[in-house]
């Protein structure tokens, strides 16, 4: 059990408003939300780890609503109403995040997103559905033509075994590290407690309070709380739709001559890949091995590292040498739909979850939502 001080129980542990539990993008939105409505409110963000544990800080960084593919696979599974309801969504939370916290501060970068097709009939389909897929999009991003045939950008690539590529104009990329730190430091200066390395285990009610018990055998007395935690939510919440899904990446040393520029979405969104500058950053996977892949453990297997570098050799950069320089991977939250579970889970306590793996993208909308709930609470 940590000792603390008369000091430190007094400034950071007592009279909590406000538990956040995860310091992600939904977890640090929020928090600046209950802050800009209730500025009086203390706002304690606990992390277990020593930068956000799930995926935030360790995604691709894709600016991103949805693929051709992904979304006619989704009308497949959903309503009409249902799938642009969330792509409306995904495009407002980028454009929320944006003007939060400023295209230079997340080094935002709009040079279009593609996907790569080795697939004739699936190709096909998603062609011939462009015209209505443009329809749908033009009230939400603005553009005539959100996606268009891209064949003749394959050989300024340098791609192998592509056959076709459609572009998404409206896609973009961007620095989830320099995300994550102006979201934590803006929530600072508003007054938000962030605690790295403090790990809540349980929830349970008081009469009046909330409390959440640690590892380091400190009982945290708030309000309300709020669960922030996305694919690691049922180790709280146990009875929550959530799926952890592990992503797993790599990242290669600089390549002379890149010729890749944009982000990259290939084999139904499985496979995903960008440049940060003349580097590849590739990722994917999961469908190799689903069952080993839901997991909330961070780690790696060969047989997916071993795929993704492969995929690079023979289709991304066949023209091009390059040696893999950093490896990592990241938890998502899936589950049987892809809309986010925002809900009262339990007296004075809301969960803000499920992001489906488009995080950076609706993150800021599910975190003030979600303080709306917590703001019921108090």
């Amino acid at each position: 059990m940590m000792e603390l001080s008369f000091w430190e129980k007094e400034t950071y542990f007592s009279k909590i408003d406000v538990l956040i539990i995860g310091s992600g993008i939904v977890g640090l939105t929020a928090a600046l939300h209950l802050k800009q409505a209730q500025p009086q409110l203390k706002v304690l963000v606990a992390e277990r780890g020593l930068l956000p544990t799930g995926g935030s800080s360790k995604n691709a960084g894709f600016a991103c609503f949805g693929s051709p593919s992904e979304l006619l696979d989704d009308l497949v599974h959903h309503t009409e109403e249902q799938v642009f309801e969330l792509v409306e969504r995904r495009w407002r939370g980028l454009r929320q995040l944006r003007q939060h916290l400023g295209d230079a501060a997340l080094d935002y970068r709009q040079w279009g997103g593609y996907e790569l097709f080795d697939n004739a009939p699936l190709y096909s389909s998603c062609a011939e559905q462009l015209p209505y897929l443009n329809r749908q999009l033009a009230s939400i991003t603005g553009l005539p033509q959100t996606y268009r045939l891209a064949d003749d950008k394959i050989s300024s690539f340098g791609f192998r075994q592509v056959q076709h590529l459609i572009k998404n104009t409206a896609e973009g990329q961007l620095n989830t590290g320099n995300m994550i730190l102006a979201l934590t430091q803006k929530a600072q200066a508003r007054g938000v407690l962030v605690l790295n390395g403090l790990e809540v285990l349980g929830l349970h009610e008081e009469e009046t309070a909330i409390v959440a018990t640690t590892t380091q055998g400190i009982n945290l007395k708030a309000a309300a709380a709020l669960v922030a935690t996305n694919g690691l939510a049922r180790q709280l919440l146990p009875q929550l739709p959530v799926v952890p899904a592990r992503a797993q990446v790599l990242l290669t040393q600089p390549i002379a001559g890149l010729k890749i520029n944009g982000t990259f979405h290939y084999d139904r969104g499985y496979y995903y890949f960008r440049n940060i500058g003349n580097r590849v950053l590739f990722g994917g996977g999961r469908n190799l091995d689903f069952v080993t892949e839901e997991t909330p453990a961070l780690g790696l297997t060969e047989r997916v590292q071993q795929q993704l570098e492969e995929l690079l050799k023979n289709v991304i950069l066949p023209e091009n040498t390059f040696e893999v320089e950093h490896r990592w991977s990241g938890i998502m939250g899936m589950g049987p739909e892809k809309t986010p579970v925002i809900r009262q889970v339990r007296e004075r306590v809301v969960c803000a979850v499920r992001l489906s793996g488009m995080g950076v993208a609706i993150g800021s909308l599910v975190g003030e939502e979600a303080a709306e709930l917590v703001l019921q609470q108090l």
